[in-house]
């Protein structure tokens, strides 16, 4: 059994510790936790190891956010990974910061790598994790809010909660999306 899971950010280190990099960064927290090593591959990325007896494939693309599906769908295919063992990270600005999400479907939320996942793999039933970042912008400044860099207080004090959306991100290929639902949403 292999498994997909997918952290979305952008490339460039001006954008390493971005809001909108969450997913990169819960994937930097899950690789490091199990000895996962990244390596530059096509379309982003990846490192490989296993969780008991699943194979399991991390994947920061390299496409920009908005452009995430193409790495999505070309990692899916060439791994011939069910698209139920897609898992994909992601920041999420309508829920208050460091709240946590998992769901088996649903709407890109105006989410622009999502969108670009749904429109590729012509679906929504996918599960998805979703990191809150908050809403505190003006009106007209979410796309410099969601590019700001988070502090280092900010990181620091959100840490815990990378580290559950890691341990959920685990979750998800040990114990299953309703196993894992059932067990964290709602205590992030």
């Amino acid at each position: 059994m292999k498994y997909l899971l997918v952290g979305l950010g952008n490339i460039g280190q001006e954008y390493e510790l971005t809001k909108h990099n969450i997913g990169f960064i819960i994937l930097d927290a899950l690789a490091g936790a199990s000895s996962f090593v990244f390596k530059g591959q096509r379309y982003g990325d990846v490192a490989t190891g296993r969780f008991k007896n699943k194979q399991v494939i991390l994947l920061k693309p390299n496409t920009y956010m908005n452009l995430s599906g193409q790495a999505v769908r070309y990692w899916l295919q060439q791994e011939k990974i069910p698209l139920e063992n897609l898992l994909v990270i992601t920041d999420d600005l309508a829920l208050p910061e460091g709240k946590l999400r998992l769901k088996g479907k649903g709407s890109d939320g105006g989410h622009n790598g999502l969108k670009n996942i749904q429109t590729l793999l012509n679906t929504q039933q996918y599960a998805r994790l979703r990191f809150g970042i908050g809403s505190e912008f003006s009106k007209g400044q979410q796309v410099n809010y969601v590019l700001s860099p988070w502090s280092l207080a900010e990181l620091s004090s959100l840490q815990p909660k990378i580290e559950m959306a890691a341990e959920m991100s685990k979750s998800f290929v040990l114990s299953g999306l309703t196993n894992t639902m059932n067990a964290y949403n709602g205590k992030s």
